[in-house]
């Protein structure tokens, strides 16, 4: 579980990061290590501060399960624990390592309550990185907050522990070597979702908009960045008479083969002979950039989409809600009863549809329609005309665009959050 630990010493603290998911790992905790490793090596040795990094992985529906493996290739961490034996670390931290006595931990992706958690146990200070949202301001110690925005939504009494200090996607370091654009070709992302549920609809439905796309527009490039909790098996599976709603699409897959390249895995051939390119590599923020628009449903995904400013269409058709028995979890059970199927199919649609008021994520935290969405009983062929409509029109996706990046924070952040850290453990 823990390697290299390195006999405690009088002085030692701890700096304890809790991350989740590959986009954090890489775009978040790793930038932000190096910036605070380069911080205490630019100073007089007799400055320096005597810390050893650990890093917590919790739970995180959106995890590869390699986020482990990725994290201790670094070999910048003392000691790493699994998602999945969170709960073991909190009832009994010394079980995996000695822990010295003083020390922070620094949430930077998750859930911002387990950060909490682990510092009270361990009695650490909590420094909290808040991109969209402080939760917990009166459990925290310090916030790093990514605007203004997340800084008014503090109450008053705790405003004073929030810094703003911008935005850590915005430091990311993209390959400037991928480029897919070219003047003959545009490029749009497909993100039908990654648990079974959001692929029934999202599948069929996805394949059927690039058909029509692509019946009306040959030069554009359909790429389809596979969820890590989906593999191309699921593809076949979902666009196939196995799922009940691909019957009411008429787009199929007529193969699925290996495409190596430098940029994509597979290619998925439509019974349209639409090409569709997947992508395996997961962050692939350096692929998604080079798009034009994503054509997305809703979730975590909106949000990912935004940090890098991208264009999207969000999509959630609502005619197959009655289909539960496609759906994981409770609902999947409780959809096999008709009558119950139908009851929640009414609720849905009559109160918790109308009710909410936006659906995707930048929409939702800037409390104004940003990005479009189109929920509702849609058809494929209206949401393949809407694409085409924005892709003729430039002006409209450089409004999107600009507006994202209004919601964003500047540069520097993880430089600055490093500066937090490192001043924070110095006066304990």
């Amino acid at each position: 579980m823990y390697f290299g630990l390195t006999a405690m010493k009088k002085k030692l603290v701890a700096v304890v990061i809790v991350s989740n998911g590959p986009g954090e790992l890489t775009t978040w905790v790793n930038p932000v290590v190096d910036e605070l490793n380069k911080i205490n090596q630019s100073i007089s040795d007799e400055d320096k501060l005597d810390y050893n990094l650990r890093l917590v992985l919790v739970p995180c529906p959106n995890a590869t399960g390699k986020e482990f493996l990725v994290a201790n290739s670094w070999n910048k961490f003392e000691l790493i624990t699994k998602s999945k034996s969170f709960w073991k670390l909190l009832i009994k931290p010394h079980s995996f390592a000695d822990w010295p006595k003083k020390g922070a931990v620094i949430f930077l992706g998750g859930d911002q309550f387990w950060s909490i958690l682990l510092a009270k146990r361990l009695g650490y200070l909590n420094i909290t990185y808040a991109e969209w949202v402080s939760r917990w301001p009166q459990w925290t110690n310090q916030i790093a907050a990514m605007n203004v925005k997340v800084k008014e939504l503090i109450p008053k009494r705790y405003k004073y522990k929030c810094k703003v200090i911008g935005d850590l996607m915005a430091d990311i370091k993209l390959n400037s070597e991928i480029s897919l654009k070219n003047k003959e070709k545009n490029y749009i992302a497909l993100l039908p979702g990654s648990k079974k549920a959001k692929l029934a609809v999202g599948i069929p439905f996805f394949l059927e908009v690039a058909d029509h796309i692509a019946e009306e527009n040959q030069n554009i490039n359909f790429i389809i960045p596979i969820a890590p909790t989906t593999d191309k098996s699921e593809y076949l599976f979902f666009q196939s008479d196995k799922n009940p709603i691909a019957k009411y699409y008429s787009s199929k897959i007529k193969k699925i083969k290996n495409f190596k390249d430098s940029h994509f895995d597979y290619l998925i051939e439509t019974s349209k002979n639409t090409k569709i390119y997947l992508i395996k590599k997961h962050p692939c923020y350096e692929i998604l950039k080079e798009c034009d628009l994503a054509i997305t449903t809703v979730g975590a995904n909106t949000a990912e989409l935004a940090s890098i400013a991208l264009p999207m269409l969000v999509v959630l058709p609502t005619q197959h809600l009655n289909m539960m028995n496609a759906w994981d979890g409770i609902f999947g059970l409780i959809g096999k009863i008709s009558f119950i199927n139908r009851f929640l199919t009414f609720i849905i649609k009559n109160f918790y549809f109308k009710k909410k008021k936006f659906f995707a994520w930048p929409n939702i935290k800037a409390k104004r329609m940003i990005v479009p969405e189109r929920i509702g009983n849609i058809s494929p062929r209206k949401i393949s005309r809407e694409v085409l409509f924005l892709i003729k029109n430039r002006d409209q996706l450089k409004s999107i665009r600009d507006n994202l990046l209004k919601e964003r924070g500047d540069k520097g952040a993880a430089e600055k959050l490093a500066s937090i850290i490192f001043n924070s453990i110095k006066k304990i």
